[in-house]
């Protein structure tokens, strides 16, 4: 499996199960995951790699994710939501 930081993720164990995120960095073993509203870029989840599919071929922007600012936290909202539409939309 192959993440890297922007790509959109679905938890697959523990209590974010089924919920979508934002990588906004990849070390060996884990992944730290943010969605702009309980997990802000200031205060990501660490994530095992194990626990995580990708979920979107489009990505977040990294450049964005790297600034590290707290307008961006709206913007990983409002691009989650619309990716969690689009990927649900496709299953049914």
């Amino acid at each position: 499996m192959n993440i890297k930081t922007g790509d959109v993720v679905i938890a697959t164990a523990g209590k974010e199960k089924n919920q979508f995120f934002v990588v906004s960095a990849v070390d060996e073993k884990f992944c730290f995951l943010v969605d702009g509203d309980r997990l802000k870029l200031s205060k990501p989840k660490k994530k095992s790699l194990k626990h995580v599919q990708k979920a979107s071929k489009v990505s977040f922007d990294e450049s964005k994710l790297a600034s590290g600012q707290e307008s961006v936290n709206a913007g990983l909202r409002k691009f989650l939501k619309e990716r969690k539409e689009y990927v649900q939309g496709r299953r049914d």
